[in-house]
């Protein structure tokens, strides 16, 4: 009698184990269980926002929960980021970023969170090149027009970018070191304002995203005379890029992912991979992506994504120390 009470006493603790051991992978695997939340760094309007809007339409339709934008901006998607970094690893909370966020743990000064290490990487989702524009009525032909002009008038020449620190402000910053002349910066506190002046005018060049320039361009108001990538822009296939144009191997591209909290469940981050995944490879996805904002699809793995972003803040935080640029 003794010997089966004690049977059964082992076998109700082995069974107890198992239903408690299973917990975790039954929650996992019912992700996501109540609505997620996608803070987007930024203002509604530019890229990230409608990009961070489109996968939250098709996942809410998806996997029957709603996947909701947050816009958290302010200092460069910094004040987002920090969001992000701060909440809750438990797979309800996602970053959509910017190149910005490369840039910003050299740029501002004692961040209140670690880039690397307080957020997972979960994709690389795309990259673009910038686009370097004219008013139509300017004489600048191609970049070596604006080289020439330069280095006759030094510091005459103005160009407009999306602010201090922008991935523009350095891409030429870094061509001005190289080529061995100088431009004059003038940071807008958007893309918006600077394509209204480089319509206007008021400045000689703009750079920034395809996305933003090129219906000004297709519209004959503005002039493109570069493209920053490595390979010429299917948007604007006969402008060519500053590779050609006396600066060979040079590339600086825009680009957006996707970061968690760091701590966030591995089995949650590998099913959310493979749901975006599934998105992106959408053909009319990566047709809208590619036609409206310019955007060359890369669809990294965490891995690639961790990788990559630890090579852009080095290449872009030693352009900020060598010139000393702050944020505004």
């Amino acid at each position: 009698m003794h010997n089966t009470t004690s049977r059964l006493r082992f076998f109700s603790i082995l069974i107890a184990l198992c239903v408690f051991a299973s917990l975790p992978a039954v929650a996992q695997d019912a992700w996501p269980s109540k609505p997620v939340r996608f803070i987007v760094p930024f203002p509604p309007g530019g890229t990230t926002d409608p990009l961070a809007r489109l996968v939250g339409a098709r996942l809410t339709a998806t996997l029957g929960q709603q996947f909701i934008v947050d816009n958290r901006s302010g200092a460069s998607g910094s004040l987002g980021a920090g969001i992000a970094a701060k909440a809750t690893p438990d797979g309800y909370t996602f970053l959509f970023v910017f190149d910005t966020h490369a840039v910003n743990p050299t740029l501002i000064p004692n961040l209140p969170f670690d880039t690397v290490k307080d957020l997972a990487p979960v994709m690389l989702i795309s990259t673009a090149p910038n686009a370097i524009v004219t008013n139509a009525a300017k004489p600048y032909q191609s970049f070596a027009d604006v080289i020439k002009a330069a280095k006759a008038k030094p510091d005459t020449v103005t160009y407009g970018s999306i602010g201090s620190g922008s991935l523009g402000h350095l891409t030429l910053t870094l061509v001005q070191q190289t080529g061995g002349f100088r431009i004059v910066h003038v940071p807008y506190k958007g893309g918006g304002p600077m394509t209204v002046d480089v319509l206007g005018g008021q400045v000689d060049l703009a750079i920034g995203t395809v996305a933003l320039l090129t219906p000004h361009v297709k519209g004959g108001k503005l002039r493109a005379i570069a493209i920053t990538g490595d390979k010429r822009s299917g948007a604007l296939p006969d402008v060519p890029t500053l590779a050609e144009q006396g600066f060979p191997g040079f590339s600086a591209l825009a680009w957006w992912g996707v970061f968690a909290p760091a701590g966030t469940p591995k089995p949650v981050l590998a099913k959310f991979h493979a749901e975006l995944v599934k998105v992106f490879n959408a053909p009319e996805v990566r047709k809208q992506l590619g036609e409206q904002l310019g955007m060359d699809l890369v669809v990294s793995s965490p891995e690639a994504l961790q990788k990559f972003l630890v090579g852009e803040i080095a290449r872009w935080g030693k352009v900020v120390r060598e010139n000393n640029i702050r944020a505004e």
